[in-house]
């Protein structure tokens, strides 16, 4: 794609994203859903058609072009229903619509409502996929009925933003500065311990307002497992997981909540995905790396923190990797999964979801940098590509594509 090409459509994405957090709003305010976009029924607008989809990306491994799967039963539509990551959000709203309009058989039903609620829909059998930033449990495997593939479907950077109108981008924090702040022991923006990393700036002397999610959340899961694995106070009072005891601050639900939250707080701190920091157009700090660097959110960084998990995945897929220490690794970054069962109990929508899957981890990852996530790496898909592989109704492999 053309440099210009690419520009706008970042812009567009940008723009889309941008309007979900006051049209949220103003639905909360009259009590109704907004309207949905074909392709795909989420609480935000989907994006508008694009004019072209991207060149398709080369098949992980592979140095060819990935090939579009055809669904099963295109002269019957199909309603696929999907909840959880509010993190997978701005991907799954353009690529779900993109793959409508290669194949207006299928149609998705995805809502953003946290990893938890996403699990808890799987596990109930109300959804055919769910999608979590956090890998379950093993206890939530069984509650579910076993048998749940883990398919990493992206890779992204969880940015740390706050609201801060004179001091600008790139504010540095260590992880045990972090720690501090949601531990409620830094409550100062000039407190000694931020000031000493940051020579020459001039801090305010605004108390610090914290703010975190209020749902069970997978971006949680990876902010509080960098937490745990830079800060052993933090590992000690605070712990990781999808839901922790805050000590301190204020919640907001989903992405959006704590976004909005930081954006209408002067003094606000808060983490979510990185799209939602540039949506909110909100200053990210930079975050020590390890190796004596400090690095703003992006996708390279993502992307390198990912590198060496990719090596050594376990046969499950389910890994965090947050707390990373690598030279160009961004350490607050995580997978997300697609959630689905093995052993699938609609030959028809099975399949239609096996194959919207292949296309997602192939086609859909060159969808991936606009929105400012990482495409996942080569070693992952081909792994991803083994699960889906796996998957039957009746003893028999669903998958088309491939």
């Amino acid at each position: 794609m053309h440099r210009d090409s690419r520009a706008i459509s970042r812009r567009s994405a940008l723009r889309r994203i941008a309007s979900t957090g006051a049209l949220a709003a103003a639905v909360a305010a009259c009590g109704g859903p907004p309207a949905a976009a074909p392709g795909t029924t989420v609480p935000t607008p989907a994006p508008p058609r694009p004019t072209a989809a991207p060149p398709a990306t080369a098949a992980a491994g592979t140095g060819t072009p990935a090939a579009a799967p055809s669904p099963a039963g295109t002269a019957t539509p199909v309603l696929l229903t999907g909840a959880g990551s509010t993190f997978d959000y701005p991907l799954f709203s353009k690529t779900f619509a993109v793959y409508h309009d290669q194949h207006p058989a299928v149609r998705v039903n995805y809502q953003s409502v946290g990893s938890g609620a996403g699990i808890q829909q799987l596990t109930r059998g109300v959804v055919d996929f769910g999608a979590s930033d956090a890998p379950m449990t093993d206890q939530q495997i069984q509650e579910a009925g076993g048998g749940i593939i883990h398919l990493p479907i992206t890779l992204g950077a969880v940015a740390v933003s706050y609201n801060l109108p004179d001091v600008g981008d790139g504010l540095k924090l260590t992880g045990a500065v972090l720690a501090g702040i949601y531990l409620g022991t830094i409550t100062r923006w000039n407190d000694p311990a931020i000031a000493a990393l940051n020579p020459g700036r001039t801090l305010p002397d605004l108390p610090i307002a914290v703010v975190h999610r209020s749902d069970g959340s997978g971006t949680t899961d990876i902010f509080t497992t960098y937490l745990a694995a830079v800060s052993p106070t933090w590992k000690q009072r605070g712990g990781s997981g999808t839901a922790v005891s805050w000590p301190v601050g204020i919640g907001g639900k989903g992405s959006e909540g704590v976004a909005g939250q930081v954006r209408q707080t002067i003094g606000g701190i808060g983490y979510f995905e990185l799209a939602y920091a540039m949506q909110n157009r909100l200053t990210s700090a930079a975050i020590a790396d390890g190796t004596g660097a400090y690095l703003p959110p992006t996708s390279d960084g993502a992307s390198a923190c990912a590198a060496a998990a990719a090596a050594s995945l376990p046969p499950d897929l389910r890994v965090r990797i947050a707390g990373c220490a690598a030279p160009g690794a961004y350490p607050i970054a995580g997978f997300s999964w697609v959630l689905l069962r093995q052993q699938q109990t609609d030959r028809t929508k099975g399949t239609a979801l096996v194959n919207l899957l292949w296309w997602l981890i192939h086609e859909g990852q060159g969808y991936a940098r606009d929105l400012f996530y990482a495409p996942l790496p080569a070693a992952v898909v081909r792994r991803g590509e083994e699960k889906l592989r796996s998957v039957t109704w009746q003893g028999q492999p669903l998958l088309t594509a491939g």
